[in-house]
Parts: C-alpha cells; structure tokens; sequence
C-alpha cells in the first residue's frame, strides 16, 4: 500500500491506541493466571493478534464479550503444551517474552517468527536456557528455535543491554513456576521504564517481585489464587507521541486516554515537546497542543536510551526545530525492524533533512528546507509514521511506499489522520 500525504492543517481530538506493550504483557500473565481474566481496550495491531494467537495455542480460551473486552480462561493446569510451536510474527517482545514462558511445558515445540525477526539476534536463549533445564537448538542464534522444558528457576546472572523483553519474559516465567525465592542478577540493564511496566502489572496479577535498583530482581512463589482478573489496557505512548508531534508540527490537537503517571517508557516524549518549546497543556485526562511550533521550535538535547522507540518522531519533530538537535542511545537502534539509525537518515534525506550519527550520537539538522518525496518504510511501522507526519508541513506532496508497516503496532494511524483533517490518500 502507498499512501500519498499532502501539506495539511490538523485539529481535532482523538483516544490514543491500545499499548502493545501493555496488552502483550497482559495476554502472557491472562494465560498464566489461576482463574479468569477479563482484558478490557484491548489492542487490534498485528503484534497483538500474534500475542492471541500464541496464548490460544498454549491453552488460553478466548471469547470476544458483546462490549468489545476479551474474557481469557486459563488454569494452572492449561499450559502443557503449544500444539508443537508458537509463532511470533514480527514481534520483539513477542519472541522473547513467550519463549520463556512456552519453555515452562515439558513438550518440544518450534519457536518462530516472520520478516525482520528472523534476522534479530537471539543469541540470549543459546546462553541462559540449558542453565535453566531447558534444552534448546538454534539456527545459529536465530529463529526458528526449538526447545524443551520444563524451565527449572535458579538464580542467574543476565545481561540487559540488548533489551529489557528478556528479562520481561524471564520475571514471569519464574513468577509462575518458582517453588522458593530465585534472585535474577542483571548487568547493564537498558530500558528501564519497561521493566518497571512488566512489575507493575505482575503486581496486579498476583506476583510478588522485589527489585533491588534494577541490579537484582527476587522472584517469590505465587500462591493459589482463582479469582478473576480486570485488567485494563493502557493508551499507548509510542503510538501517541506521532499525534502529540503531528499537533506539535502542524495544529492544535487534543489526545485522550493517556495515563498521565503510565509507567511507560514513551512518555518521556512530553519532555521534547516542552524542550522544543511546544504549547502543551498536561491534563490527568487528555493532552492538548494548544497550536504548533510554526518557526519558534527550538533545538533539543534527548537522552532516548531508555526510549529508543523514540527516535523516529524526534526526528520528524527536530525536522521542524531551528538549529541542531541531539538524540542520544543510538545503539540501541540495530536491533528493530530495520537498522533505525541508517533508515531514519537515509529516508529523511529525500526529504532534504540532514542527519549525522557519531558514536551514539544522532544529530538532526531542523529548518533545512523540507520538501515530499518519495519515500519508503522499509517495512518498519515507526518509520512509516515518522515520515508521514514530517510530511504533513512540507513543501509538496510525499509518498510512503509499503505504508502498511503501520499495522504491526497501530493500524488505524492513517485513518486518525484523516480524522485530524490530514489529507491523505490511500492506494
């Protein structure tokens, strides 16, 4: 699908999307729950169709209610087994929190995914699962793996600079199977916000998970408990900060459905807005862009370590700010759906953006001239989204070719547009 974004004046107001994150993390602890769970908001990208998908196939029964919630029956006794494999379409949090939590089975099952999964390295389950009784066999760090249970917690030590999904996958995966405290050591641990996600809601579930600053996690034994769970899913943030940017870029817009203290990493994108100098108004239940930055952005300094998912609407927003903006944590940008660092900037030069990365260092040229183009989103829903916002005030039409990247997280994107009177068009 191509679709062609013409310079475009937006209002409006719109819900934020579900969070991914949030209903991902919910789908793996509803299948692990004791008794019934009741999902209400819950997410419709392809990320969490997988998560469904996968949670159905290792036991969960899902039945859709007439409000739109999901009523998700699980039992201890209902997690034998994935009908000989799960698959985790593109999904990083997908592979590397079920993994875990699939390994909990005593039978052999193929874990596999799609596109750019099969090229991320997972090299972490070749070193920690035989020290956790579970053999495993790779292609060479890749997918498709095949494993075999059932994990046996132990105390380990893991590394957390690649990403925080392992140790995601790994807290409740212990959480459902340890018998006495295990402690998890981690070193180097990036993106924290997201660990801080994956407790909170652990707590709601049941869990009992004592982190000791982020350098040691003790995981205690669950006891029997078969009540029902509610669980609501977050708005979601990163899909929010391409429509708080939009607003920020070309007009005034309202955001509801956002949790004003979320623990999500991508909040941090109200930080850039009040750097740049955007009028923003912070409400417990909506975000207002009062009207854009027009000429009077200025340049940011942002440390997207622990938000790397960041960077594309930091891009399309720095794009629009006089001067040289710095983003910081470009090394955590190898790993996702395409090389970010190397897409942002080839992609943004066809609009007549300059961007230059030192060390871990981004630097985005703002006020340079920014024209359409055609332009491709490598297959890559953040960048998709970050081009088609930067193209909203440029000089001419732009054309994002494979637009329908948008789907892995956020499928109704182009329609919100239109919502927000962008003039879009879709091929």
């Amino acid at each position: 699908m191509n679709v062609t974004i013409s310079p475009s004046a937006i209002s409006g107001t719109l819900v934020a999307p579900a969070s991914k994150s949030s209903m991902q993390r919910a789908c793996a602890l509803a299948l692990l729950a004791d008794g019934e769970t009741v999902l209400y908001n819950p997410g419709k990208s392809n990320d969490d169709l997988a998560a469904l998908e996968i949670i159905k196939n290792l036991g969960a029964q899902i039945h859709q209610t007439n409000e739109g919630s999901l009523l998700i029956k699980s039992s201890r006794a209902s997690h034998s087994g994935g009908g000989g494999g799960i698959h985790c379409g593109e999904s990083g949090l997908g592979i590397r929190m079920f993994a875990p939590i699939a390994a909990l089975s005593a039978d052999e099952m193929v874990v596999s995914g799609s596109g750019s999964l099969l090229v991320r390295p997972m090299h972490f389950f070749d070193e920690i699962f035989p020290r956790l009784g579970i053999s495993i066999q790779s292609n060479n760090g890749h997918l498709p793996i095949k494993i075999k249970g059932p994990l046996q917690p132990a105390d380990i030590t893991m590394d957390g600079s690649l990403s925080s999904q392992f140790l995601t996958g790994l807290l409740i995966a212990f959480g459902r199977a340890v018998t006495k405290p295990v402690t998890i050591t981690v070193n180097n641990l990036k993106s924290k916000p997201y660990i801080d996600l994956t407790l909170q809601m652990m707590k709601q579930f049941g869990y009992d998970v004592a982190n000791n600053n982020y350098e040691n996690f003790v995981v205690a034994p669950k006891p029997l408990d078969p009540k029902m769970v509610h669980y609501t899913v977050e708005g979601d943030w990163s899909g929010a900060a391409f429509l708080l940017v939009a607003g920020a870029i070309a007009g005034g817009i309202t955001i509801t459905g956002l949790a004003v203290f979320s623990t999500q990493a991508d909040k941090a994108i109200l930080k850039a807005l009040v750097d740049c100098g955007a009028n923003i108004s912070i409400e417990e239940k909506q975000i207002v862009i009062n009207h854009p930055l027009g000429n009077t952005g200025k340049a940011f300094h942002f440390d997207a370590t622990d938000c790397p998912d960041l960077f594309p609407p930091l891009v399309a927003l720095a794009a629009y700010c006089e001067g040289v903006s710095v983003i910081e944590g470009v090394d955590r940008l190898l790993h996702k759906e395409s090389n970010r660092a190397l897409t942002l900037q080839e992609e943004f030069k066809k609009m007549g953006v300059n961007i230059s990365l030192q060390n871990n260092l981004m630097m985005i040229e703002g006020n340079s001239g920014i024209h359409g183009a055609t332009v491709h989103s490598r297959h890559d829903h953040r960048i998709a989204m970050a081009c088609a916002i930067a193209a909203l005030k440029a000089n001419g039409e732009t054309v994002i070719e494979e637009a329908q990247a948008v789907n892995k997280s956020y499928p109704g994107f182009f329609e919100d547009l239109k919502l927000l009177h962008a003039a879009v068009s879709l091929q």
